[in-house]
């Protein structure tokens, strides 16, 4: 009776840990989905968009400079931010979206670099404390909108997301799938128990007063 009792604990933990994530994923989709946009044509006007960084060679990447294209030609913003990482030589986030921006048509003027978006919650905050924002359209694929405006919500920022097209299946990587199922409940951490702050903060640059940092490296 006890390792039967045993046997019952060891495969009731994963899947209350299963549940535990899948709640928390709905529940960042359900709040969000208000503020989330698929179309460029029905999003409100902001000054500044915020594009989120990935891997300059993975599947996301692409996407979501084009939809930060379509919003800037559309008028939807005056400004762009590049947030992303630049810890190592050979990695330039911010850098790699600048130049695939500017081979689209952005100019160079309306693009600033923010080079210490380490992570989502330091792109959002440092938005606001560094780039003095606070209401603007973040830019990524949804699922990932659906944590950044909500970090941005908690935050007491007026953020809103326009949605880049997804890649293909077959371009997705089940690692990186399961990787923001971490990330909602590392959020949820973050805002509401451990209070983190960005890794770093800095002077005040804010876009149309100021050149500086328009990816001065």
């Amino acid at each position: 009776m006890i390792l039967k009792s045993r046997r019952k604990f060891f495969f009731l933990i994963p899947g209350l840990v299963f549940v535990c994530l899948m709640w928390n994923y709905c529940y960042f989709a359900l709040v969000s989905s208000q503020w989330l946009y698929n179309d460029v044509k029905y999003i409100r006007v902001n000054s500044v968009g915020v594009i989120l960084g990935t891997n300059p060679d993975g599947p996301w990447f692409k996407n979501r400079i084009t939809a930060a294209v379509n919003l800037y030609r559309r008028g939807k913003v005056k400004w762009l931010i590049v947030s992303g990482d630049d810890k190592y030589a050979t990695y330039n986030e911010p850098r790699a979206m600048q130049k695939s921006l500017i081979a689209m048509g952005v100019p160079e003027s309306a693009i600033y670099c923010d080079y210490a978006g380490f992570t989502t919650l330091d792109s959002i905050i440092r938005a606001r404390d560094v780039f003095g924002q606070t209401s603007f359209t973040i830019i990524s694929q949804k699922f990932h909108n659906e944590r950044a405006v909500w970090l941005a919500r908690e935050n007491g920022i007026s953020a809103i997301g326009l949605n880049a097209e997804e890649p293909p299946l077959k371009d997705k990587h089940l690692l990186g799938i399961f990787r923001e199922y971490i990330a909602r409940v590392r959020a949820i951490l973050d805002v509401k128990v451990l209070h983190r702050q960005p890794h770093f903060l800095g002077p005040s640059i804010v876009p149309g007063s100021s050149t500086m940092g328009q990816c001065q490296d």
